[in-house]
């Protein structure tokens, strides 16, 4: 059964359609390892970060495991109801593209907070950051400060609309897909990160640095989409219970 090239419309449903049509009519029989990223990639004539999206969709759903420093690899399903598995929402936006996505809106939204955010933005900034930085030091994740942070950003630009859609953007990782790279790729030290870069785009925006700003948000959300896409090799996915 040949891959057919994909068309660029919610791409990593239909990658992942397309290996679970594979692995059902035994293509990929059980406990095979998939081709890797880059081999599916090519032959899906798509980009990897959308394989990586598939495949986490495949392994919520229960027809993969990915193997940190190993690989993907078909699960066995035979005697299993199907109902009883988790499903990953149709509507539910790919966690790389959604990146990319926040990274062309948000940083306009930086831009705006440079000239036109007041004291208290600047300073409830401000306080979004120390409290990622305090939930970090106790080894949690700050998803709360990552929320504020954005949140407060998008508020010194006095658009309902802008808020809105930055608290949708932010609210859109609680889903399954997006929850499931994380166990992945985030770390104490990939939060750090992530709080270094919130302090640049603070900077800016303090200094009413428009350009700055947006080049700042911009590399932050590059900086993300690059920790999220790393090779499964630097994963370091938490023991589950």
């Amino acid at each position: 059964m040949p891959l057919q090239t994909v068309e660029p419309q919610r791409l990593y449903r239909q990658i992942a359609e397309q290996l679970r049509s594979l692995i059902t009519v035994g293509e990929f029989v059980p406990g095979c390892r998939l081709p890797a990223e880059r081999d599916l990639a090519t032959q899906f004539g798509v980009s990897r970060p959308s394989v990586r999206e598939a495949l986490i969709a495949l392994e919520v759903e229960g027809w993969v495991e990915v193997r940190t420093g190993s690989g993907v690899y078909v699960l066995e399903r035979a005697g299993r109801a199907q109902s009883d598995d988790p499903k990953v929402p149709p509507t539910e936006w790919g966690p790389l593209e959604l990146i990319r996505a926040r990274r062309v809106i948000e940083g306009e939204i930086a831009s705006l907070a440079a000239t036109q955010g007041k004291r208290r933005h600047i300073q409830a900034i401000r306080d979004a950051i120390d409290l990622m930085q305090q939930d970090t030091d106790r080894g949690v994740a700050p998803l709360a400060g990552d929320r504020a942070f954005h949140t407060a950003i998008a508020q010194a630009c006095d658009n309902v609309v802008l808020v809105e859609t930055v608290q949708t953007f932010w609210d859109a990782r609680r889903g399954p897909l997006f929850e499931r790279l994380g166990d992945y790729f985030e770390t104490v030290p990939s939060w750090r990160m992530a709080i270094a870069e919130h302090e640049i785009v603070l900077d800016a925006i303090r200094a009413r640095d428009a350009q700055g700003a947006r080049s700042a948000m911009q590399q932050h959300m590059d900086k993300s989409h690059s920790r999220f896409s790393a090779s499964w090799r630097r994963a370091n996915r938490p023991a589950q219970p």
